[in-house]
């Protein structure tokens, strides 16, 4: 798997009207009716777009909202932020980093213990890659999120 997480003409093409709506357009998925609210396996969640690489699910919680939420990112570079004043009012929009799709948006209200910050995203932003297929989907390097004693494997060593 590539580290070059960009938008192409190629992915945009594969994704359903939702996925581009939310990734693209901005959208918002409706709570509570979406792939990953609910969802406890471990794994990670990459864009759907890039395949770029954003959230684990041992910084997942159940925040009540309807939405994915997480802690943090997996790195803090995967994604950036901005400000978004579409709802009359002052909110934090988070993008990924390389393939520019909207995510969701960042809040304060988090688990004070975790940070205090509440990553809420759209399911249809992201695609989950369950931690029992990291290696063959070429994210070896993230099996020591849900296996301390694992030795990481970057996506060249999977190649060969």
């Amino acid at each position: 798997m590539s580290d070059d997480y960009r938008k192409t003409p190629e992915a945009l093409n594969r994704l359903t009207d939702t996925q581009f709506h939310v990734t693209q357009e901005d959208g918002t998925e409706p709570a509570f009716r979406n792939q990953y609210w609910n969802n406890h396996e471990p794994g990670i969640y990459v864009d759907v777009v890039s395949g770029e690489p954003l959230f684990s699910s041992t910084d997942k919680y159940d925040s009540g909202t309807g939405w994915p939420s997480f802690t943090r990112p997996i790195d803090a570079a995967a994604v950036t932020q901005k400000t978004d004043r579409k709802l009359w009012m002052t909110r934090t929009e988070v993008r990924s980093a390389g393939a520019d799709s909207h995510l969701g948006h960042v809040f304060d209200d988090g688990p004070r213990d975790a940070g205090g910050l509440r990553y809420c995203m759209n399911s249809a932003a992201l695609r989950f890659v369950p931690a029992a297929e990291l290696e063959q989907q070429g994210y070896g390097q993230y099996r020591v999120l849900f296996d301390p004693t694992a030795t990481p494997t970057t996506s060249e060593e999977h190649a060969s």
